[in-house]
Formats: C-alpha cells, structure tokens, sequence
C-alpha cells in the first residue's frame, strides 16, 4: 500500500457523536459538535473547472458548501441559493469562495415558491454572466412516526423543496446554458434502500434518480450532461435538525462498512468530476458515495 493512501475507516471523525438535537429546520452549522468538515483544508484545487459558473441550493452548508469551496478552488464562480434565515451560515460559505479569488452571489429565498426558483435563476445568470452547472442541492427530511402522522402540509413541503424546484430551475436554465453544460442532483440512498421513518424524503430522492436519467435522455442531443450523486450518510446540519432519537444521531454512519458517517469534503469529489471534462461521456448515471451501503 503507498504511504500516501489513508485508511477510509478512520480518515475522519468515526464517532459515536455527542448526543445533540436543533429544534427545526434549517440546521445551523456552528451548533453541531463535531464541526462538519467541508474540505476548507484538504481539497487542493487543478484547475479542472475554471471559467464554469454554478448554481449551487443549499449552497450555505452541508454538502452544497463542500461543493462550492472545491469548486472555487477548481476555478469556477458561484451562485448559491439559501433560505432567509441561513444567512449566516451562506456568509460564512462565501467568504472562504472568496478567499479563494473567485465570485460568490448570495440569492436568498424559500425554493418551495416558483417565483423564488424563476429569481435565483435569473440573478444567477445575470450576476455570473451565465450558468453552466446546476446543482440543485437544497433538501428538506423530518423523522415521521408513521404513515397515519403525515400532514399534508409536510409532505408538500418536502416535494416542493426537493422535487419541484428542481424542476422548476432546470425549466429555467436549461434554454440558457451551452454546449457542455452539466446538472448534477444530489439522490440518497435512500433511493434504493428507504426507511419508513424518512417515507416521503425517500421517494423524493428516487424521483431524481428517474429526473437525471429521464433529463439526460432528453438533453443530451443539445450537449448537455445531466447526472446524479447518491450520498449515504452524511454529517450535515440535516443530521441533528431532522428530529432523529438521541441513539439514532449518535450511531449516526456507524452501520456502514467502513464503520463511520461521511463528511461533506468527501463528497465534493464525485461533483467535481461530473461537471469537468473528465466526465464528457458521463450522463444519466447515479454515483454512489455511501461508505459501502450498496445502491
């Protein structure tokens, strides 16, 4: 084995984590122990994306932050959409883009709204000089107790912040981008091994899987790649803010083979590569980082 290779079971944090709970959604980043790690001083950038210019949801935290630094580091330009009251947490995010010398255009707003996915859309585009990679990133789960608690109001929240507005900026975007373009959703596995506890979040994520491949049928003809990133679990602000049981956060990864959660640097990788030419022949596929958990 080369000296540089690390072991993948205890490269990172391999818990149990502090027992720790947020009362609602969105989960706040400088309230959870361990302090996630984005990649702010492990990703190495090569260049692979410079002159790209990305619409990044959920850009503020969690894996959408770990996606803008590589990104900037990669050379590309960054929009990120965020909900109003994550306007801390999407500073923090554009300072360390910044940092790096590239843009960072902070569009806050509520994605369940059409109006807002047309507004980040169009301030993307208007701001960045175009958009070439679309990420639509932004999520929304809560444990449910059963079938018999779900209100519809919950079940609509989660389509719309997961579904639709995907939709809806792909509808808006799609006619404005160029040859060589890419979308990259963020799928689960939950799209292939659901827990009831997480029903209607589950059956969102499969639906992207059915989005990339369906869209990437579509657009490929016009140059236009589309993909999906199938994350396991991932210690985000999601984590503590999803109302999971005490066990259930601290176990949090534990079950997977390599015996840990990931961390949101470790996922950045797999959007790197599906946005950059080393992925020109990449499009309706689904890449799994899950720690072992098979998609």
């Amino acid at each position: 084995m080369s000296p540089e290779a690390q072991d993948p079971r205890t490269v990172q944090d391999e818990g149990p984590f502090p027992t720790q709970q947020q009362a609602a959604q969105p989960g706040h980043t400088d309230e959870m122990d361990p302090q996630p790690d984005h990649g702010e001083t492990s990703w190495t950038g090569r260049g692979r994306l410079t002159g790209r210019r990305a619409l990044i949801t959920g850009g503020d935290s969690g894996i959408g932050r770990a996606i803008a630094i590589a990104f900037a580091r990669e050379g590309a330009d960054i929009a990120i959409a965020h909900l109003p009251e994550e306007a801390d947490d999407a500073r923090d995010t554009a300072r360390l883009v910044e940092k790096d010398g590239r843009r960072c255009v902070l569009l806050p707003g509520d994605l369940t709204s059409e109006q807002a996915c047309i507004d980040a859309a169009r301030t993307a585009r208007e701001e960045l000089g175009g958009v070439d990679v679309l990420i639509p990133n932004a999520a929304y789960q809560r444990q449910r107790e059963g079938i018999d608690s779900l209100s519809v109001e919950e079940i609509e929240r989660t389509f719309r912040t997961n579904l639709v507005s995907t939709l809806v900026l792909a509808r808006e975007l799609v006619p404005h981008m160029p040859e060589g373009s890419s979308i990259i959703v963020t799928s689960s596995i939950q799209a292939s091994d659901p827990s009831p506890a997480l029903i209607e979040y589950a059956m969102t994520k499969a639906a992207l899987v059915a989005f990339a491949q369906a869209l990437a049928e579509e657009l490929g003809p016009k140059g236009i790649r589309v993909n999906a990133v199938a994350p396991g679990p991932i210690w985000t602000p999601l984590i503590p803010a999803t109302g999971f049981p005490d066990e259930k956060v601290r176990e949090f990864g534990q079950d997977t083979p390599l015996g840990r959660a990931g961390q949101p640097g470790e996922l950045a990788g797999a959007y790197v590569y599906l946005a950059s030419d080393e992925a020109t022949y990449v499009s309706g596929a689904v890449l799994p980082v899950t720690g072992g958990r098979p998609f």
